[in-house]
C-alpha cells in the first residue's frame, strides 16, 4: 500500500502535472482509429479488422481504455483491462479456450500457453453478429487475439504497477526502426506477484518481433516470447465433505508446505505473413509454437472439511510435465467487386499437432489440518511412476463465401473436412487411438431493414477438444478426446445513436456433458444444452460519459441416462441462469485531465456439484477507478487507480465440480503508462 500512497502523492505534487494536464478534449487519443466507437450505421456490419480487437499502438498505450473503446458488452481486453460479460474462459456456459477455438490476428491458434500483452494488446470474444467477417466461426464462440505490429517509426511504453497486497512490477514495450523495410517490435516485463490467498510468484518475460516488408504487398512478422516463472507457489483448492459449501475461507493467510512450489518455462513463437498477390487476392498464413514445461508440479487440496473447519491436507506431486503444440493456417482469398455486391471466397488449411507428457504423480498426505492451519511437514523423498504420453494431430480443409450487398445484407456460409487422431499410452505399452472424421459446416445470414437495424440468424457446428482431467479426478491430466458441438443463433443489432449500439440474440448449443462420475472419474455423463438469451448496449451517451451494459439469460440442463438414473443432477456444473455486467466511464468537464469509472458485475447463484444439489450463493461485485492523464517530460502519460471489490464480498470461485476456491479480496491497484 505504502508504494501505491508514495507513488499518488509524487505525480499529485508534481508541477508539471498541474501545468500540462490535459482536458477531456484531448485525453489521449483512442489506441487506434479503429478502436473508437464505432460511427456507422447499421447498414455496415463491422470485420474484424474494424472493431475493439484492432491492435494498441507502442507509445499510445497511455490512452487504453477498454470501456471507450469496447464495441459491444461481450467480451473485451485491451492492455491490463478485460470488461464484458464473458471473456476467453468463458462463453455462454462453455469455455473457447478448452474448445479450441483461438485465433490470431483471425487465422487458427492451439494455445498451450496464452498469449500474453508482449505479443498481443486487445482480445475479442466473436459471436452473433462479431462473427462476421471472420471466416470460419465455431460454436461456443472464438476468442480473438490481435498482434502487435512494430510500426515505422521509433516509439516506447512504459507501465509500472502496484497494489495493496504488495505486488509490484514493470512492463516495457519499445519499436525500433531498424531499416527502411524492417523494424523491431522489443518488449519485457518483470513482476513479483502477491496473490489474494497469500501464494507469490516472480516472473520475468521478454519478447522479439520483427517486421519486414520486402515490398508494399509483404508483410512478414517472425517472434518469440519467452516467460519464466522462478517461484510459483500453487494456491490451495477446497473441497467441502459432502454435497455442502465450504464454511468460510481464511484470507490472505499461506497455509504451505514451503516445498510445494514449482519453476517453469513458457515459449511463444512463430511467424505471420500477409502477401497481397494481386488487388483481388490475398494470401494469409501463421506458423504458431506454443509450449510450457515444468521442472515439478503441485496440486494443493484442502480435503474433506468439516462445519468446524477440521479438514486433512494433500499434496499431489507431478514430475517434470511438458506440453507443447505446433499450429497454424494458411487462407488465399479471393474478392470480387461487382457494383454493390461485394464477394470474397476463401480456401483454408488448418493443423495442430500436439504432444504431451503427464502422468507418474504421487500422493502425499499431510495429515489432519484445520482452516488457516500452516503446514510445516518436511519435503518427502518423491517416487514417480512412469508418464503417459498423447499426441493430438489434426487437419482442415476448408472453403467459405462472404458476401455483402450494400443496403441489402450479408452472408457467410463454409464447410470444412477435419481429420483428428489421438493416441495415449504408457511407454513400451500399446496406445489408445481414437480418431474422428466429421464434415463441418457454417452459415449466417443478416438483413438490412433500414439504416439503423440489422437482423440475424446463424447454424455452426463444430469439433472441439474437452480439455484435460481436473487435478482432483482419479484421471488426472488425462487428455479426453474430441467432442462434436453445434450451435444455431439468431439476433438484431439496434442503433439508438450513430455511436450507441444495442444488440440482442438468443442462442441454442448442444455439447457432450463431461464431469467427475461416482467413481471420480472425469468423463462423459450425457449432453448439456445451454440456451439463452443475450443483450449489449455499448457507446457514448455524452461526449464525457461513455457506457457498456450487458446481461445474459441462460437456460442450462443436463439430459442422458445418467440424469434419468440420478446419478448426475440435470443442471451442469457452472451453470449460471442470470449475469448482468454494467460498465461507465465519465470526464467531468470541470476536471481537466480526470476521468472515473465503475464497474458493477452481478451474478445469479451457480451450480457447483454434480448432483446439482449445491449452488455458490448469488453475488454482487463493484469496481471503482479512475485517471488522471497528463503530460510527464512532454510524454503522454496516465496515472491509473482501481479499487476491485470495493465492499470487500467474501465468498467462493469454482475451481471444479464440488471444488472451491476463495474470491479476491478488496485491493487497491495501480500503475502509471509513459509513452515515449
Amino acid at each position: 500500500m505504502h508504494r501505491i500512497c508514495l507513488l499518488t502523492l509524487l505525480v499529485a505534487a508534481s508541477p508539471l502535472a498541474a501545468q500540462e494536464a490535459i482536458g477531456p478534449e484531448t485525453f489521449p487519443p483512442p489506441v487506434d482509429a479503429a478502436v473508437a466507437p464505432p460511427t456507422a450505421d447499421a447498414a455496415t456490419i463491422a470485420s474484424p479488422g474494424s472493431d475493439p480487437a484492432a491492435v494498441a499502438v507502442t507509445g499510445n498505450r497511455s490512452g487504453e481504455n477498454a470501456v471507450r473503446q469496447a464495441g459491444d458488452a461481450f467480451g473485451t481486453s485491451i492492455g491490463r483491462e478485460t470488461i464484458g460479460l464473458y471473456n476467453k474462459d468463458s462463453v455462454r456456459g462453455f469455455s473457447p479456450v478448452i474448445a479450441g477455438n483461438v485465433r490470431i490476428d483471425g487465422l487458427y491458434f492451439d494455445p498451450i500457453v496464452q498469449p500474453s500483452s508482449r505479443t498481443t494488446r486487445t482480445t475479442t470474444v466473436r459471436i452473433g453478429l462479431s462473427a462476421l467477417g471472420s471466416p470460419f466461426p465455431a460454436p461456443t464462440g472464438v476468442v480473438d487475439y490481435k498482434f502487435r505490429r512494430p510500426g515505422d517509426k521509433a516509439a516506447a511504453s512504459a507501465i509500472l504497477n502496484a497494489n495493496s497486497w504488495n505486488t509490484i512490477g514493470i512492463e516495457f514495450d519499445a519499436v525500433v526502426p531498424v531499416a527502411d523495410h524492417f523494424s523491431l517490435g522489443l518488449g519485457g516485463s518483470a513482476n513479483h506477484e502477491d496473490y489474494f490467498n497469500s501464494t507469490i510468484a516472480d516472473k520475468i518475460e521478454g519478447t522479439v518481433i520483427g517486421r519486414w516488408r520486402p515490398s508494399a504487398a509483404v508483410d512478414i512478422l517472425p517472434f518469440a516470447s519467452v516467460a519464466y516463472t522462478t517461484l510459483d507457489d500453487d494456491g490451495p483448492v477446497y473441497l467441502p465433505a459432502g454435497d455442502v459449501l465450504p464454511p468460510r475461507l481464511p484470507r490472505r493467510v499461506p497455509i504451505g508446505p514451503q516445498w510445494a512450489r514449482r519453476r517453469g518455462i513458457d515459449v511463444f513463437g512463430g511467424l505471420l505473413a500477409d502477401w497481397n498477390i494481386a488487388s483481388d487476392w490475398t494470401l494469409r498464413g501463421g506458423l504458431f509454437r506454443s509450449s510450457q514445461a515444468t521442472d515439478r508440479s503441485y496440486t494443493n487440496l484442502i480435503r474433506n472439511i468439516q462445519p468446524d473447519g477440521s479438514a486433512s491436507h494433500r499434496i499431489i506431486a507431478d514430475p517434470r510435465l511438458s506440453f507443447a503444440s505446433t499450429s497454424g493456417e494458411v487462407r488465399l482469398t479471393h474478392g470480387i467487386e461487382d457494383g454493390p455486391r461485394h464477394h470474397q471466397f476463401h480456401a483454408a488449411v488448418r493443423g495442430r499437432i500436439a504432444n504431451r507428457r503427464f502422468g507418474g504423480s504421487q500422493v502425499v498426505e499431510l495429515g489432519p489440518t484445520t482452516l488457516g492451519s500452516f503446514s510445516t511437514v518436511p519435503r518427502p523423498d518423491f517416487t514417480f511412476g512412469p508418464q503417459q504420453r498423447d499426441k493430438v494431430r489434426q487437419w482442415t480443409v476448408g472453403l467459405a463465401y462472404e458476401g455483402r450487398w450494400d443496403g441489402v445484407g450479408e452472408l457467410s456460409a463454409g464447410l470444412q473436412k477435419t481429420s483428428y487422431s489421438k493416441s495415449v499410452g504408457l511407454p513400451g505399452a500399446a496406445p489408445q487411438v481414437t480418431k474422428s472424421n466429421p464434415l463441418l459446416y457454417n452459415i449466417t445470414a443478416a438483413a438490412y431493414v433500414g439504416r439503423r437495424l440489422v437482423v440475424y440468424a446463424g447454424a455452426v457446428s463444430g469439433l472441439e477438444e474437452s480439455g484435460i482431467a481436473p487435478g482432483n479426478a482419479t484421471n488426472r491430466n488425462a487428455a479426453l478426446p474430441a467432442i462434436s458441438t453445434r450451435q444455431f443463433d439468431i439476433g438484431l443489432r439496434y442503433s439508438i445513436t450513430p455511436a450507441v449500439k444495442l444488440i440482442a440474440g438468443a442462442f441454442d448449443i448442444r455439447k457432450p456433458y463431461l464431469n467427475l462420475d461416482a467413481n471420480n472419474r472425469y468423463g462423459e455423463l450425457g449432453e448439456v444444452r445451454n440456451r439463452g438469451i443475450e443483450l449489449s448496449v455499448a457507446g457514448p451517451l455524452t461526449p464525457t460519459l461513455s457506457v457498456v451494459g450487458g446481461a445474459v439469460l441462460l437456460w442450462p440442463k443436463v439430459t442422458g441416462e445418467a440424469v434419468a438414473l440420478g446419478r448426475v443432477g440435470d443442471r451442469p456444473v457452472g451453470a449460471i441462469s442470470r449475469r448482468l455486467e454494467a460498465s461507465a466511464d465519465w470526464r467531468p468537464a470541470f476536471a481537466p485531465g480526470v476521468s472515473f469509472d465503475m464497474r458493477v458485475s452481478h451474478r445469479s447463484p451457480e451450480t457447483s456439484s454434480v448432483s446439482s444439489l449445491v449452488a455458490i450463493p448469488t453475488r454482487t461485485i463493484v469496481d471503482i477507478g479512475g485517471r488522471y492523464a497528463f503530460r510527464l517530460a512532454g510524454h503522454g502519460t496516465t496515472l491509473r487507480l482501481q479499487i476491485a471489490n470495493l465492499f470487500d464480498l467474501q465468498g467462493f470461485e469454482l475451481a471444479n465440480a464440488s471444488v472451491y476456491r476463495q474470491i479476491q479480496g478488496r485491493v487497491l491497484k495501480a500503475y502509471l503508462t509513459v509513452d515515449i
